[in-house]
Order: C-alpha cells, then sequence, then structure tokens
C-alpha cells in the first residue's frame, strides 16, 4: 500500500482480496491482527484457505455474489466491526476490502434528520 501512505499506520486493518479472494495487500495493522496466521506473509494466499466453516462459505458466497458483509466481533474484550465490501476497477467487480474497526465498548448512536 505505499501508493497510499496513510493506509499503511492507519488503526483500523486494511485487507485487499481479488474476485478469486488472493490477498492482495494489507496494512500495519492487518499484519498484527493475523500476525498468528503469517501476517504479511498471508499477500499472495488465498483468504479461504485461512478460514474454518462457517466462515469460509460465508467468503465463498460473498465472492460469487460480490454483496457486502458487515458484523460485529468480540477478541479478548475488544469489540470490532468486520466491514467486507467489493470493490472493483474500470465498473468491474475486482474483489473484496475488509476492514476492521476498533469499537469502544460503549458506543453512541445518533439519527441525524435531513
Amino acid at each position: 500500500m505505499a501508493n497510499h501512505q496513510w493506509v499503511s499506520e492507519y488503526k483500523a486493518s486494511i485487507m485487499v482480496c481479488d474476485a478469486e479472494g488472493i490477498i492482495l495487500e494489507m496494512n500495519e495493522a492487518a499484519e498484527a491482527s493475523y500476525a498468528s496466521d503469517g501476517g504479511r506473509r498471508l499477500i499472495g494466499a488465498n483468504v479461504l484457505d485461512c478460514h474454518h466453516e462457517p466462515a469460509r462459505t460465508q467468503l465463498e458466497q460473498m465472492l460469487a455474489s460480490g454483496e457486502p458483509h458487515v458484523y460485529t466481533i468480540e477478541k479478548r474484550g475488544q469489540k470490532k466491526l468486520v466491514y467486507q465490501a467489493p470493490w472493483y476497477a474500470d465498473g468491474h467487480y475486482a474483489g473484496f476490502v475488509e476492514m476492521l474497526l476498533p469499537l469502544p465498548a460503549e458506543l453512541p448512536h445518533f439519527i441525524r434528520q435531513g
């Protein structure tokens, strides 16, 4: 992600895969988040090989449909928003971007009008 320096040290984990699930890029937070699985060495690996069921089937469906998948998790006391959404090149589905955003324990919710 050398072309976009801000991404490298951004506190949210960012990983980019192609349409077949091959990991193309990851920032430093993603490297740390996936350190026990190989960190940066995962670039070039298939994301499907990194997941067990039922997550693997969910990822297969997401890759096939190009539809976003959004949910929250909690791991070791840290709550995170997982946002997996497609990216496009020249208007054609090219894969997906996964962002893991750390969330505070209590999160305000605002309803804005207009």
